[in-house]
């Protein structure tokens, strides 16, 4: 199969720039990939909203820009915080156009919120699932456009590269070209091999890696995975958002329901089992401090009083209020037995977001010709060491845009190439015993968990990477020998990511942002980033 543009992701990243692209290019053929069904992304999750400007008279751009500093604690790019706050009304206003409903207040001006680390109420929103309604009125607008095709169900198995054509490609190759991809279709089961002019990556995040986490069960670390083993740059991935506040249900582990951050942005009170409200003793912003300083609060205190959880108290809420603006959160507690204007709500961090990946300049380019990445899978240089809440699907408009622009500009000036041979499959069987596969990612999530979480040390990190070196050196002896199955290729590429969040972890010698060491405890002065 061949196409003109070639997306990996149905998210917002992949579908605002294949809109884009379609409109502009008419006579090119744009083929979206997607490993589930069409709207299964991490985009759907995305409780809170988009931040942007829209309140003139009270924010500014200025404003927008140094909360993005401070949160990023010193590792931001600046140039790109000022693109994306600067460009991002844009972009939202480009939303709308295409059927997005935010939510209104009674004089029909948006009802602005505000969370963590803002200093002014500029928080778009749909309810509680404002990224469920933003992919809804993008995959409603690529019906209309006859030259993009969505094939789901499609699992994307390695990017296409010198390599295949038989050539030694290394990190010190000078241009290492992007040809298409090989991809394990799902509904037939065979390996085919789609080329393409040019290709973006929007495979969103890697939260699977953990054993609790917001995330859904697609978010494996894909994308970075792929353009490692392709030698392409990595960058940052030490860099773990974890959200304070999923909800803790007792023996619940894979994805955890998401208590958006502005139940805390409403006047939602984080309090311990003692009933104290705790984030007065670590931070003058109390609850609305940003995320890294409230997870490792929040941490803490489980650790001093010994417990699983602390609270969000929202007792104080109106019923109305709560049920108006956060009604999936209100039906989600009381399925549980939760009744929020009675009982306070278990919360405790969960692995959220990664502020690293695959390294990009302004355009949203990768070190790999042809190859360009938008959306949690890039490191764009806007988050430094710690996203500021609902600047991400901002940013993933503002690079899919970006990406856009530089690509159709180049599409005429770049073949197909001809010569990539056939996956080879020879000698392989299907696995024996699928318990290989299902503990060697009980142990990987496990160990993450506990050695390379909120707070970390050398030990641990040491730890880690002698008992990940051992299970990617099983799970590459599996994937030689057997057949390939959509469960193995993510077990592989989640101890690749696990890898690169160990080794940027040990390399980077000192706290930052979302990277706590406590051999390393205070921040340094030379400011870096860890690029693998």
């Amino acid at each position: 199969m061949q196409t003109d543009f070639l997306v990996i992701g149905s998210g917002i990243a992949g579908l605002t720039y294949a809109l884009k692209v379609a409109e502009a290019c008419p006579d090119k053929t744009i083929t979206i990939l997607t490993k589930t069904q069409s709207d299964e992304t991490n985009t759907k999750y995305a409780q809170g909203g988009i931040a942007g400007v829209m309140d003139f008279d009270n924010d500014s751009f200025e404003k927008h820009i140094e909360d993005t500093l401070i949160a990023g604690d010193g590792l931001c790019n600046r140039a790109v915080v000022e693109i994306v706050v600067k460009e991002g009304v844009e972009r939202i206003k480009e939303l709308i156009e295409w059927g997005a409903n935010f939510d209104k207040d009674k004089e029909g001006d948006y009802a602005l919120g505000r969370e963590g680390g803002h200093s002014e109420f500029r928080i778009l929103h749909h309810k509680d699932v404002t990224g469920k309604e933003m992919e809804r009125a993008l995959l409603e607008a690529i019906k209309s456009k006859p030259n993009i095709q969505l094939i789901s169900h499609c699992f994307v198995l390695d990017i296409l590269t010198q390599h295949h054509l038989g050539y030694l490609v290394t990190k010190a190759t000078p241009t290492i070209e992007c040809y298409g991809v090989y991809v394990l279709n799902l509904n037939t089961h065979k390996i085919e091999k789609i080329v393409a002019k040019i290709t973006l990556l929007a495979t969103g995040g890697n939260g699977q890696v953990y054993r609790t986490t917001t995330n859904p069960a697609i978010a494996t670390g894909d994308g970075v995975a792929m353009v490692y083993r392709a030698k392409g740059r990595i960058e940052n991935m030490e860099f773990i958002q974890f959200h304070p506040t999923a909800l803790y249900e007792p023996g619940v582990r894979g994805q955890n329901f998401l208590i958006t951050e502005a139940v805390r942005g409403d006047g939602g009170i984080l309090r311990n089992h003692a009933g104290e409200a705790f984030m007065e003793r670590y931070d003058e912003r109390k609850d609305l401090a940003p995320r890294d300083i409230v997870a490792r609060a929040i941490d803490n205190e489980m650790k001093i009083n010994g417990t699983e959880h602390v609270y969000l108290d929202c007792r104080h809420f109106s019923k109305e209020k709560f049920t108006e603006h956060f009604p999936n959160i209100y039906d989600k507690c009381i399925s549980i037995g939760i009744d929020i204007t009675k009982d306070m709500i278990p919360v405790s961090p969960a692995a959220h977001y990664s502020c690293g990946g695959v390294q990009t300049d302004e355009t949203g380019k990768t070190s790999i010709s042809n190859l360009y990445a938008a959306g949690e899978c890039a490191c764009t240089g806007l988050h430094g060491a710690n996203r500021l809440a609902s600047n991400s699907l901002l940013e993933a408009m503002v690079f899919a845009h970006r990406s856009y622009l530089d690509a159709v500009n180049k599409i005429n000036q770049v073949a197909f190439q001809q010569n990539i041979p056939d996956w080879k499959a020879d000698g392989t069987s299907a696995p024996k015993e699928m318990i290989l596969i299902t503990q060697s990612l009980k142990e990987m999530k496990l160990l993450m968990s506990d050695y390379v979480g909120i707070v970390r040390n050398n030990e641990r990190l040491q730890r880690a990477n002698r008992r990940l070196d051992l299970l990617h050196e099983e799970t590459e002896g599996l994937f030689k020998r057997t057949i390939v199955s959509p469960q193995l290729c993510e077990l592989r590429n989640m101890i690749t990511v696990a890898y690169l969040i160990v080794k940027s972890a040990e390399f980077r010698h000192e706290s930052r942002g979302l990277h706590f060491n406590t051999d390393y405890p205070a921040k340094s002065d030379k400011v870096q980033n860890i690029v693998l």
